[in-house]
């Protein structure tokens, strides 16, 4: 018989929920957790990990093809998309074993069930009561739709696409943000045409407009038609192809109209409302330390309002469980939570918009460096930008509020971004740390050294 009363019941395993169980059994505490899926969630399964392997083939695909550019004899005979699907479930099949590994050695009691909250302190799942003194809602989300516009046949969210058993010749992507364009960018690297549909004026339109403009000219170059400021009106289909209208008055055909247009919450059907959980528009609502509207419950990951990153549920489950444990952990801004698009050009920020950055200080300065400067950059015959933006104005000092950048890789240099950002390095700092040569890397050194004054290749 399992323990049903733990110190904390955790609905849901994904990154958040794992996190938060993981966490919380290193610190003493007593765990269950309830999972009705598979433990890693989304994230795991459907979402960061499969995506990313399929754009690592495609970044395969692209190599083979282009060999020619670096003297090397090499042609794509094709893609074996049984083969890519192989590689990719392997993948996330040796994760998952690992993550159970994890939960089991820790000592969590793991409920493999639908649960649902029913009282601020009980979770059931398959007619077992599960009592904890606090209770983490960690249901994550789910891939949304757009209002008279059924999933099914030849209409798929990322969930089918993940799976496909072919490549599609033409393929519209409904949705230019991160899941859209990365999607389109490996369906480009199979050898599909493809066509972008965004209602927002520019593609990934919650980025820098900088790089949505350096994103669409890459795009255009590796021919990823796109269609921005243009509402889908209706799709029709058969057994062959896709209709999809735009109200321009447009139709595109195409063998797969590919949804990505968001994320919902998963809140419904939980038991949430029942038990008095305050939600706007399905998302549970927190405070800056994620106790929801009903004390003793918390809420993580994709569930709470704000940015829908698997890492960013990950780090909000450390601190409920360090909140639960009584160290009084640091609160989380999102502005300083990395993201990346993983397309080709990849594009990374942190930080704020210059938009955002002018809105908050009034006066801010910003210098954009050209990787055409950079050696490693020059190697991979990638293009691309670092844009800085600086609080206050040009010869006042000021920290880095926002780090944005796109080109080949260039999610690897998040890293020392987000130091830069949540430790509110001022330029002259990061201009006197040593970069590494010839690396990406040194392309944020020489932009810092741009910004404090002391341009050494940059155009000042």
């Amino acid at each position: 018989m399992t323990d049903t009363s733990a110190d904390l019941v955790i609905l849901g395993g994904g990154s958040g929920g794992y996190a938060c169980a993981l966490r919380a059994a290193e610190l003493g505490l007593s765990v269950v957790l309830v999972e009705k899926d598979k433990l890693g969630g989304t994230c795991l399964h459907r979402g960061c990990i499969p995506t990313k392997a399929l754009l690592h083939a495609a970044e395969v695909a692209d190599s083979a093809r282009d060999g020619d550019q670096f003297g090397v004899k090499s042609s794509l005979e094709g893609i074996d998309i049984a083969g890519v699907n192989s590689y990719k479930d392997g993948v996330v099949n040796r994760l998952f074993k690992g993550l159970q590994g994890l939960v089991k050695s820790r000592g969590i009691t793991y409920v493999n069930a639908a649960g649902t909250l029913t009282s601020p302190t009980t979770v059931e799942a398959e007619g077992v009561t599960y009592t904890g003194r606090h209770v983490v809602l960690a249901t994550g989300s789910y891939a949304r739709s757009l209002p008279g516009l059924d999933i099914g046949g030849r209409v798929v969210t990322s969930d089918q696409a993940l799976n496909l058993d072919f490549v599609p010749e033409r393929v519209v992507v409904l949705g230019g943000g991160v899941i859209g364009v990365e999607f389109a960018s490996v369906w480009r690297s199979f050898g599909a045409e493809v066509t972008v549909v965004e209602a927002l004026p520019r593609l990934v339109p919650n980025e820098d407009e900088y790089l949505s403009k350096q994103l669409e000219r890459a795009f255009r170059r590796r021919g990823i038609t796109f269609k921005t400021g243009v509402r889908f009106t209706g799709v029709t289909q058969d057994d062959t192809s896709v209709s999809v209208n735009l109200e321009s008055g447009e139709q595109l055909d195409a063998d797969l109209l590919l949804v990505a247009v968001g994320r919902g919450p998963n809140s419904a059907g939980h038991g949430f409302e029942e038990v008095g959980v305050a939600t706007d528009r399905g998302f549970v609502v927190t405070d800056e330390r994620l106790r929801t509207s009903v004390p003793g419950v918390f809420a993580v990951g994709d569930l709470v309002p704000g940015l829908q990153l698997a890492h960013r549920g990950f780090q909000q489950g450390i601190f409920v469980a360090e909140e639960i444990a009584g160290l009084n952990p640091s609160t989380i801004d999102e502005a300083g939570i990395p993201r990346v698009t993983y397309c080709e050009p990849e594009v990374a920020s942190v930080g704020l918009t210059e938009t955002a950055a002018k809105e908050k200080y009034g006066e801010v300065q910003t210098l954009v460096y050209d990787l055409g400067g950079n050696g490693k950059s020059q190697i991979l015959k990638t293009s691309g930008a670092v844009k800085l933006v600086k609080a206050g104005a040009k010869g006042q000092d000021g920290p880095v509020v926002g780090v944005h950048m796109i080109g080949a890789r260039v999610g690897e240099l998040i890293g020392e971004a987000q130091l830069i950002y949540n430790w509110e390095a001022f330029p002259g700092e990061v201009a006197e740390l040593v970069h590494a040569h010839p690396t990406q890397n040194e392309a944020l050194g020489e932009a810092h050294l741009a910004l404090a004054g002391k341009p050494l290749h940059a155009h000042g």
